[in-house]
């Protein structure tokens, strides 16, 4: 026997009910959030403007410009830097120098390629990498080394004692996952922003994330080349 279906009120607003509810669900029926504007970006003039514009593929002039200002926003955003207010300080400088060396921080040969790992310290970008012939193994990340009249040895060295939770001695600030190559001269972390001083006292300090990956990699042993000169210790 067919049942049929029901026609009095209550069947005709379960039936208006599911109507609804399928229409619900339809994408087309989903209404988008308005995006929010986009801030205006006025910071001014900075010190490295020039090499910012070049990077972002701006006119270099030296002169800050709304366009420019926002073409370094972006390049801040994506590369995590903070503030990312347009503003071409050290931190976007820096951070620039990075982004450039990734491809090949070896391109000018300048760290010798051996059989076994080498950590290469480059004094004239304050960048490390650690390679192994011609194999990147660490790429590039920034550094902090020292300052003048307290510079970071030139040369050749070892990695010869490793101290997870080290305490200087000397200062008493924390030197976390040091790894000690030449005296007291040592690779570790550094609590906050290593843009914020000129100089170390001849360690090369890096990010303390960065320190605990390196610490990780490297062993007692392990081979440190470093050269160039840090700008602002020039003789």
């Amino acid at each position: 026997m067919a049942v049929r279906q029901g026609t009095g009120p209550i069947a005709r607003v379960a039936v208006l009910g599911a109507l609804l509810a399928l229409a619900g669900t339809h994408p087309s029926a989903a209404v988008a959030a308005p995006a929010e504007p986009e801030s205006a970006c006025v910071a001014g003039t900075g010190p490295y403007q020039r090499e910012l514009e070049d990077h972002v593929g701006r006119p270099v002039d030296g002169v800050q410009s709304a366009a420019d200002c926002y073409a370094v926003r972006a390049f801040q955003r994506a590369n995590g830097v903070s503030p990312a207010d347009g503003y071409p300080g050290v931190a976007t400088y820096r951070t620039m120098l990075v982004v450039q060396a990734r491809p090949d921080p070896n391109a000018a040969g300048d760290c010798p390629e051996r059989d076994h790992r080498v950590t290469c310290i480059d004094l004239d970008r304050q960048l490390l990498w650690v390679q192994r012939g011609s194999r990147v193994v660490f790429p590039p990340v920034p550094i902090r080394t020292g300052r003048d009249y307290q510079e970071t040895r030139t040369g050749w060295h070892d990695v010869y004692w490793r101290s997870k939770d080290h305490v200087s001695t000397l200062y008493g600030t924390r030197m976390p996952h040091a790894q000690f190559f030449d005296g007291g001269q040592a690779l570790h972390g550094s609590p906050g922003s290593l843009y914020g001083t000129g100089g170390s006292a001849g360690c090369v300090n890096l990010t303390e994330p960065d320190a605990k990956r390196l610490w990780d990699l490297l062993t007692e042993g392990d081979a440190v080349y470093v050269w160039g000169v840090k700008p602002g210790t020039e003789d």
